[in-house]
């Protein structure tokens, strides 16, 4: 929507006897791309406050959010339709405040999980090797750890050889910062006093923060622009579109990693999990005892659970799953989330929100459509290489807090 290529096409679909304008002006640029991004937001917003509070598939909304995809795709198309009909103005201070500022908490959640997922996988491991002294996680940990490592370092190396000339300045500060940070967390890491607040952190985690963060300064000084002379890859012929069409597939490829994990894994996020049962209150719920001899088998088994839930030994959530034995509807398919939701709604949506937010902004950010032609290169602009490369330092900032907090704050962590 950045440049008229999209629209012609509708045009064509048409046999051109459509002539696509919006008030007798182009519908294309900055404010056409706040215009879809603003519907596919709205849309998620509505459909957030519609799943408020749902914990089950018992609820009655619980199904909007896995069905009715007919009316909803129908009602999405009907909110990009109506964006169309509010003036411009909204959508230049939408696109310049409110998005901006969702964009930026959309960087921000998306560094947060990576720090998460660094450490998930490095625990994942060492219980595998302590509980099945399994040599090999042992060695798919330390063969990671090194591979990452490398992988930073070669990197490293690529952009002071390709990025880095005389006059190059920001690149050559971005690259040296980077490694700087890279040496002074994986230093923190096997700190003896970390090891002995935290003894799981260590060089498996640094190495994941390494090499993301490593990647992010690779991208950020091979997408930005070439007036200084500073980014061979737009110089280099072939490579041209091959970097624009690679650039943008990445850059939608983590967008849709960041999202669908930040949706689903409310943990951490601080949202409990789908396992968080609460115990059963028995004088809330009555079971009674059995009085008489069951007719089925199918009573014999609910019998044998309530008095199991009554005993401790086993959750409440027994008692719905023998539910879900009872609705089965005969093909085979099984609800699985009668006791409570797999994830938020609410907070899926609400991550949606955000996601939209920050493929506008990074569309629409300092470009210059007038040089673009039919294509516009997702990223390349000095703000999308700045983004990246203060994301870079925010996410080293991150990783050094969840090593240091512990000794800081050792009440609130259970080392």
């Amino acid at each position: 929507m950045l440049t008229p290529w999209a629209l012609n096409k509708l045009q064509h679909l048409t046999l051109d006897y459509m002539k696509i304008s919006c008030d007798g002006k182009e519908c294309h640029g900055f404010v056409a791309v706040h215009r879809i991004n603003f519907a596919l937001g709205l849309f998620h917003v509505i459909l957030g406050i519609l799943l408020l509070g749902v914990k089950s598939s018992k609820d009655g909304r619980a199904g909007i959010q896995n069905g009715f995809w007919a009316i909803k795709i129908a009602a999405w198309l009907g909110l990009v339709v109506l964006t169309f009909l509010i003036p411009e103005g909204f959508f230049i201070t939408w696109g310049n405040y409110f998005a901006l500022f969702g964009a930026i908490l959309f960087l921000l959640l998306g560094l947060i999980l990576l720090v998460d997922l660094a450490h998930t996988w490095a625990e994942y491991c060492l219980d595998k090797i302590e509980n099945h002294d399994s040599r090999a996680w042992r060695g798919l940990l330390i063969g990671s750890t090194l591979g990452m490592y490398l992988g930073s370092v070669a990197l490293t190396i690529v952009m002071y050889i390709f990025f880095a000339h005389g006059g190059c300045s920001m690149n050559q500060a971005a690259i040296t910062v980077n490694l700087i940070l890279l040496l002074i967390v994986s230093f923190i890491s096997v700190h003896p006093k970390i090891q002995e607040y935290n003894p799981q952190a260590g060089l498996a985690q640094s190495a994941m923060v390494a090499i993301y963060c490593t990647y992010l300064t690779m991208s950020a000084v091979s997408m930005e622009p070439d007036d200084k002379h500073c980014n061979p890859l737009i110089r280099a012929r072939g490579t041209r579109t091959a970097s624009i069409v690679i650039g943008a597939m990445l850059t939608m490829l983590t967008i849709a990693y960041t999202t669908t994990r930040a949706a689903t894994q409310g943990v951490a996020l601080g949202s409990k999990g789908p396992s968080s049962y609460a115990r059963i209150n028995v004088d809330e719920v009555e079971h009674g005892l059995i009085t008489q001899q069951p007719n089925t088998r199918r009573e014999m088994r609910a019998d044998a659970l309530r008095a199991a839930v009554e005993s401790g030994s086993l959750p409440a959530s027994a008692l719905d799953e023998s539910d879900d034995d009872d609705s089965d509807d005969g093909r085979g398919t099984r609800d699985d989330e009668r006791s409570t939701t797999q994830y938020n709604y609410s907070l899926f949506h609400f991550i949606f929100l955000l996601a939209t937010t920050w493929v506008a902004t990074l569309l629409t950010m300092n470009v210059d459509t007038e040089k673009s032609g039919d294509f516009v290169p997702v990223g390349r602009t000095y703000w999308a290489s700045w983004v990246k490369i203060v994301s870079a330092w925010v996410c080293y900032l991150i990783y050094t807090w969840s090593l240091v907090a512990p000794v800081v704050l050792p009440d609130r962590f259970g080392y």
